[in-house]
């Protein structure tokens, strides 16, 4: 923890971090990708709500819990990655196996 808060940086972005918790655990609590992840709980509400709108996750209520479904099959945004989908993401970061 702190990586990121001591001047550290990393190659992938805060959204792809938490966009890879979602898969993992589709419902996991936004508090624990926020330790996760090393950003705050408000950061997390923001990049699901980011998601959310662009279509990349569905957010379903589940009594008093969410449960989040990923597009997978859905294009990276920057043009450099863009030809990649999220599937391909998951197995660089996860493995071959991970879905």
């Amino acid at each position: 923890m702190g990586q990121n808060r001591s001047g550290s940086w990393t190659f992938l972005t805060n959204h792809s971090h938490v966009l890879l918790c979602l898969l993992r655990d589709p419902s996991v609590r936004i508090r624990d990708i926020a330790r996760e992840v090393d950003i705050t709980e408000r950061a997390v509400q923001r990049i699901i709500a980011d998601l959310d709108e662009s279509g990349y996750i569905e957010r379903i209520r589940d009594g008093r819990n969410n449960t989040y479904r990923v597009f997978t099959d859905l294009h990276l945004r920057h043009p450099i990655e863009k030809h990649r989908t999220i599937s391909d993401l998951v197995k660089m970061v996860f493995g071959e196996s991970s879905q």
